[in-house]
């Protein structure tokens, strides 16, 4: 047979070749196309002429696993002159045929071909077959060890993947525990499977590997049977899955999974190593006026530049986690970790309210920053956070960009907090909010012309409670919706029975900013006067300034809904707020009510008194003065026109039964 040397394509050799009954032919894999055949080859290939051989693209039909084992061939043939004998599936004009081929190196033409020489045609089943196609194609890697490690056979995968070099099954494994752990699973139960980093040619890759006891079909020694799945894009998706579980997107900071995962480890080593623990709980005051007035896009670039000033001012011992929204966690452990806070703090405090360019100018926000510790005791990170939330939040109350620290009195005011609002709750499902009423007098004659409905609370434990004990939770939980509608209800009743009674009274009610830019609102009051029977032109609804700024279209909308029905519109505590004289034209209003603030200040600062009674007599509106003491007080009004007072001077706020006998 011809050797890897050079072979002339004339004379003795090439018809000593054509004379073979066997078929031979060389096989140009760089080309994949047939370079010569002998008569029994073109008869194999159903072949009229070796020109129209020569023609045959074979890498139109050729699989990517057979011309990978072709380059292997290759490669082969280059290195150390290999010969190889395998059972070929070839596919002449479609026609699968099953060859003992020999293949061996041959060089023409400058180039490495292979010579392939059919030594008989095989028959089998055809389950054996497709078998020997699977191990072909399959992208798995299959290797076959002896006893030491060494590799016997590798599918073509394998070749493609394992370097050469790494003959030595032990060697390829990144961790020698993992090598370790499979040969004792199979000395164990004769089978082993495990996820591993080993070493291939496209470097580390995670690989699934199961390995499996067996014999050596040539030999009949002991051997290992190893099949691999490559992984490692599933265990960068795994990873990044991970990652995305545990870390804010927009920031790349640990987020509240991450405090969990990763960050509790390193309190809780820091706590068996003697330190002190510090949770500090970072919010960006007034954040949400940088989303509502330069957008979304420009408030994720405030957090970022925050979350970055906060990395750059820990240390190696602090981390710093986003709970979302505009809320950061800084952990950290000292020896001194009070200390070490309070420092920390005010630099965090001096950094965060630096100025940021933001949309082409330049944006300030404050911080407020809440601290729990933990000393002595056992470390429990969710209490540990909900102190420091607690504490945050007192830093707000306390007017911002401040640093409080948790005591155990907050928490007591916080669950005294809990307690109110399900007292809160429970009373309105039974009927224990009610309603107040405060007379409103002619300043002329003297006599009860109306009367303003005040919230109360009938506690049962606690007895009569004020509107400053529950109004501003209602507010913060979502309820004053509900206690405005049982009582303006209630106002509404009242007025209806004390007309039946002869008493022509006008009856006030407050309007929280969340009733009024309820769009619901205008439907509730007609709702309750039909269900009252009231008359509408006898129900006034209180709203302040501040409700009437900002909201131009829905307001006016608002507003004139309700004077359709015949409601009276009052704006309570005038000149406490933005004091606005375009409101008072456009908008359909019937009174104006100045504030008991103005009322106490008329000895000594009459000033803007005198203006608002003067603006509400051009303006032709009603003037109701709060808060009316003394004799002195009404005489001044009254000289300068105002027509209703409400104060002490008369009566406090009372129960319907009592302030119907004041009138009787």
């Amino acid at each position: 047979m011809p050797n890897n040397e050079a072979i002339s394509w004339q004379g003795d050799k090439l018809d000593m070749l054509e004379a073979l009954s066997l078929p031979v032919w060389v096989f140009d894999i760089d080309h994949k196309r047939v370079f010569w055949a002998n008569g029994a080859a073109l008869q194999l290939w159903g072949a009229d002429s070796l020109a129209e051989l020569r023609t045959r693209d074979m890498a139109a039909d050729m699989s990517v696993s057979v011309a990978q084992r072709l380059g292997q061939y290759q490669q082969d043939f280059e290195r150390d002159n290999a010969v190889f004998t395998e059972s070929w599936t070839l596919y002449p004009n479609g026609l699968p045929q099953l060859l003992k081929v020999a293949f061996r190196g041959i060089r023409a033409e400058g180039r490495m071909m292979m010579f392939c020489e059919a030594q008989n045609t095989l028959s089998a089943d055809p389950a054996t077959l497709r078998s020997a196609e699977a191990l072909m194609h399959t992208s798995t890697l299959i290797t076959l060890y002896d006893g030491a490690g060494r590799a016997l056979y590798r599918n073509p995968s394998a070749r493609a993947k394992v370097a050469h070099a790494a003959e030595d099954w032990r060697g390829r494994f990144l961790h020698d525990a993992d090598w370790q752990a499979l040969k004792q699973g199979v000395a164990a139960a004769g089978e082993a499977r495990r996820l591993a980093q080993v070493q291939t040619r496209l470097g580390t890759r995670w690989h699934e590997i199961a390995a499996r006891a067996c014999r050596d079909a040539v030999s009949g020694q002991d051997a290992l049977l190893v099949s691999e799945v490559d992984i490692t894009d599933l265990k960068h998706a795994e990873a990044r899955a991970s990652f995305l579980a545990n870390h804010d997107v927009l920031t790349g900071l640990p987020n509240r999974n991450g405090i969990r995962s990763e960050c509790l480890p390193y309190l809780q080593q820091a706590r068996r190593n003697g330190r002190e623990v510090a949770l500090m709980f970072i919010d960006l005051d007034r954040f949400k006026n940088v989303n509502d007035s330069l957008g979304h896009a420009s408030g994720d670039e405030l957090l970022i530049r925050m979350s970055g000033r906060l990395t750059q001012l820990l240390g190696h011992d602090d981390k710093v986690a986003r709970l979302g929204g505009d809320e950061f966690l800084v952990m950290l452990a000292a020896p001194q970790a009070e200390a070490r806070a309070q420092e920390l703090g005010r630099r965090i405090l001096q950094s965060l309210g630096m100025p940021v360019r933001l949309g082409g100018m330049d944006v300030s926000v404050s911080a407020s920053i809440g601290v729990s510790l933990c000393g002595d005791g056992a470390l429990d990170i969710e209490q540990m956070m909900r102190h420091a939330d607690l504490a945050m939040y007192a830093a707000k109350d306390a007017g911002r960009n401040n640093l409080v620290f948790f005591t155990p009195a907050l928490e007591a005011r916080s669950q005294a907090q809990l307690a109110l609002e399900h007292d809160i709750r429970r009373g309105l499902e039974r009927g224990e909010f009610v309603a107040h009423f405060q007379p409103r007098v002619n300043v002329v004659s003297g006599q009860v012309v109306g009367a303003e409905a005040l919230a109360r609370w009938q506690h049962p434990q606690r007895g009569l409670l004020m509107p400053d004990t529950f109004v501003s939770l209602c507010e913060d939980c979502g309820m004053i919706l509900e206690l405005g509608r049982q009582i303006l209800l209630q106002a509404a009743r009242q007025q209806r029975s004390w007309r039946e009674r002869g008493l022509d009274l006008t009856v006030s009610v407050n309007l929280s900013a969340c009733q009024f830019v309820d769009p619901s609102l205008p439907a509730l009051v007609a709702q309750v006067i039909a269900d009252s029977g009231c008359q509408p032109e006898r129900l006034e609804l209180e709203i302040t300034e501040s409700v009437l700024l900002g909201h131009d279209e829905q307001t006016m909308r608002t507003l004139q809904a309700l004077r359709d029905q015949g409601v009276r519109i009052a704006v309570d505590d005038f000149g406490t707020g933005y004091s606005n004289l375009a409101y008072l034209q456009r908008y359909p209003l019937t009174s104006l009510k100045i504030d008991r603030s103005f009322i106490a200040d008329l000895d000594e600062k009459p000033a803007i008194t005198e203006l608002i009674t003067t603006l509400c007599r051009m303006m032709g509106l009603n003037m109701v003065a709060e808060g009316v003491e003394t004799p002195r007080q009404l005489q001044w009004l009254a000289a300068r026109g105002c027509q209703e007072y409400q104060g002490f001077l008369c009566s406090p706020a009372l129960p319907a039964a009592a302030f119907t006998q004041l009138l009787l």
